[in-house]
């Protein structure tokens, strides 16, 4: 009878020493490489889907409450905004062809204007009516040109602090669309006031070069 009890007593701890040897289940708060990533992508703030700068015009047809999110042409969602990245890349790469086109006539309606100083009768008249042409293909191809990069649909991220080569063609922007503007009134008042052909001139050259050199300044 000893011996029987002495041999269950045996066999009991020889069970609980391999039980020791079992692999210990992990806590129940434990988590895997999986789910703590998960979690830390959850607890970081959303990327904003718009900038929080944009141009006037980009904010009436793209912002918040534009007429495109008001009239649900454009919805903001995610996925929208992708759609939108490529129809602003698409915008801007026209943006840039049409500019080659505008400096093109700007080129060829300075060789007209240089000419139409010196014309004279028949001569002047044919200039004349071929400056005003390209004038007016001008006029048409630089609002072309403003437009498909004032109304393209925002970046995600507002630009960069410190003067970039994007900043600098914007600034040059002011000054080419102000000699745009001053090149037409000026163009407009020289029959009655002659004397203004100069300054005209002047303006024309001014914007000619800011508007190159902002096409330029793109490319840096």
């Amino acid at each position: 009878m000893l011996k029987t009890l002495v041999a269950l007593l045996f066999l009991s701890l020889s069970m609980q020493a391999q039980d020791t040897t079992r692999v210990a289940a992990p806590p129940a708060d434990s988590l895997s490489a999986d789910q703590l990533l998960a979690g830390l992508t959850d607890s970081l703030p959303a990327q904003p889907l718009l900038p929080s700068k944009m141009l006037f015009t980009q904010r009436v047809f793209w912002g918040p409450k534009g007429l495109l999110r008001v009239m649900d042409v454009a919805p903001l969602t995610p996925e929208g905004r992708e759609k939108e990245l490529k129809v602003r890349r698409t915008m801007l790469v026209a943006h840039q062809v049409m500019g080659f086109v505008t400096l093109a006539g700007f080129v060829v309606q300075g060789i007209l204007g240089a000419k139409l100083y010196t014309a004279q009768g028949e001569q002047y008249t044919r200039l004349y009516n071929a400056h005003e042409i390209s004038a007016a293909f001008i006029n048409v191809a630089y609002g072309t040109t403003a437009l498909l990069s004032l109304t393209a649909p925002p970046k995600l991220v507002a630009d960069r602090r410190g003067l970039s080569g994007i900043k600098l063609h914007k600034y040059l922007a002011v000054v080419h669309l102000a000699g745009m503007v001053a090149t037409n009134v000026l163009a407009g008042m020289i029959r009655q006031h002659p004397d203004l052909k100069p300054y005209h001139r002047a303006v024309a050259y001014t914007t000619f070069g800011a508007f190159a050199a902002s096409i330029i300044a793109i490319k840096f």
